[in-house]
């Protein structure tokens, strides 16, 4: 492996310096081919005196360092963090040679869009501090460490990016600097095992799956599903057909997941204002899972989910109705992008995931518990969450609207316009606080959604006053609803956690 170490450090005889040395003998002693650039030694202009760094001429010590950066494999950042941050001169050697055509191209119509020119490195930050660590975590956020990693080196395509800190170094003893440089020795010397050791690599494999998974969307699934089955349960949980059901439900949603990102992946590589709530995961627009592996997980995913469903079947007290509910499951959840339905291409797919993340799973969980397909309570339970979940669903395809036009994806805010979006989200928001305070006044649902209007009364003007907002800075240039969607989405909650304090 080549190895580059960068010590930020201004003074050669400094505590990074020695930390430096320290990597370097280790990485050595595993096999490494080491380089060390000293950039308190080199001569250069730290500042970008023109419009863009690339047209600045690079002078002899720079243009060895940018040769050194080419041939580098595995970079080591070596600096004090000073005020939070990086010192001058490591930040000033970063302005002049990060520099687009080298480390990053900008690409696409109207040069949108990035790539990292240095996919394949990885990189070793190692900073002292006199600031202690966790003060430096958690109550300032890690800023440079932060900046380092996902602003400069993530930007660029470096991954993974692995941080060293040691501090307090003001107030350190002798045997604390001994340890903090064995420390480091130790972080070269594991190169012999590459750049990640064995559990880092098995994180490596698993951590895009899980990525992929999104699995900030099932807490609300497994708590309909379970509402579900607190209906059915009058005399407690049969555990059975209620954890392989849930295991057959988890399966099939990642399924779907998958799915989705496989068919997407045309409007998701050219959307720009993907979030943490739309675009995807975005793990096939990365390259972090290949498309045959794709296909290998949703194979494999539909397999256990199936199994799952065998079991679920041999356990439950109704086994027909369940059978009934499982098959619907199936269709709606698989059939939101696969083929041929394709209900998120045909303007139906907000539609398709209120209900399969309301009625559906409610159902599933009342008839695995042996509930009657006659029954009305789950209906009922049912209904409310519908219109609560169906303002976040609408407004998830605002920001991707430019994408899925382009790539026929007709979902409700594409064919409609973002203006009709906002105004269903905002009908929707009204309705189920209306249902709310019908259902609570008049004991409906068994009396589950008592006092649901205490609460959601007060969301829902809250979500109101954010879809006016959103309106009045104007529905055609709607980009970014983090915040809005963030509210909504936390909107539904009530309509579970009420009914479910009350059934359980």
């Amino acid at each position: 492996m080549r190895v580059l170490i960068v010590l930020g450090h201004p003074r050669h005889d400094s505590f990074c310096a020695a930390l430096a040395r320290a990597y370097r003998e280790g990485a050595e002693q595993a096999g490494a081919e080491t380089r060390l650039l000293a950039l308190g030694e080199l001569t250069f202009d730290p500042h970008v005196r023109i419009e863009s760094p690339e047209d600045q001429p690079l002078e002899p010590d720079l243009e060895r360092a940018k040769q050194w950066l080419i041939w580098a494999e595995h970079l080591v950042f070596v600096y004090p963090t000073w005020w939070g941050t990086m010192p001058a001169l490591l930040k000033g050697f970063l302005d002049r040679l990060v520099m687009p055509g080298f480390a990053f191209r900008f690409y696409g119509p109207g040069a949108t869009q990035w790539e990292g020119l240095w996919q394949g490195k990885s990189a070793q930050l190692i900073t002292t501090m006199d600031t202690p660590p966790p003060v430096y975590r958690w109550l300032f956020r890690a800023p440079g460490t932060h900046a380092m990693r996902n602003a400069t080196l993530g930007f660029c395509g470096v991954k993974p990016v692995h941080t060293l800190i040691a501090g307090s170094i003001r107030t350190s003893t002798q045997q604390q600097r001994h340890g903090w440089l064995e420390q480091a020795r130790a972080r070269g010397f594991a190169l012999r095992h590459g750049v990640n050791g064995p559990a880092g690599r098995c994180w490596q494999r698993i951590k895009p799956w899980l990525k992929a998974l999104r699995l900030q969307f099932y807490p609300m699934t497994w708590a309909a599903y379970t509402l579900g089955a607190l209906a059915a349960a009058a005399n407690g949980l049969d555990w059975a057909p209620y954890l392989w059901g849930y295991l057959c439900l988890f399966l099939l949603e990642a399924a779907t997941v998958f799915i989705n990102d496989y068919h997407d992946y045309p409007s998701d590589s050219q959307n720009r204002h993907h979030g943490p709530f739309n675009g995807g995961s975005r793990v096939l627009v990365s390259g972090e899972i290949g498309f045959a592996a794709m296909r290998r997980g949703i194979g494999l995913t539909l397999i256990a989910a199936l199994a799952a469903a065998g079991l679920v079947l041999k356990t439950t007290a109704a086994p027909l109705a369940s059978a009934l509910w499982l098959s619907i499951a199936a269709v709606l959840t698989l059939g939101y992008t696969l083929p041929p339905l394709k209900l998120s291409y045909r303007s139906v797919g907000e539609l398709d995931v209120a209900f399969t993340h309301s009625a559906m799973v409610l159902w599933l969980g009342f008839v695995f518990q042996g509930g009657a397909l006659g029954a009305t309570l789950p209906w009922l339970l049912a209904l409310p969450l519908f219109f609560a979940i169906l303002p976040a669903i609408v407004l998830s395809g605002v920001p991707d609207r430019e994408a899925d036009a382009a790539t026929g994806k007709h979902t409700l805010p594409e064919r409609f316009g973002n203006t009709a979006a906002l105004a269903l989200a905002a009908g929707s928001v009204g309705v189920a606080a209306g249902l709310a305070l019908i259902f609570d006044r008049m004991g409906l649902a068994a009396g589950a959604f008592g006092g649901l209007s205490y609460f959601v009364l007060p969301h829902a003007a809250l979500c109101l006053a954010l879809l006016w907002l959103a309106f009045q800075r104007g529905a055609k240039r709607l980009e970014r609803i983090d915040g809005l969607m963030f509210v909504t989405l936390n909107y539904m909650v009530w309509f579970v956690a009420v009914p479910f304090y009350h059934l359980a």
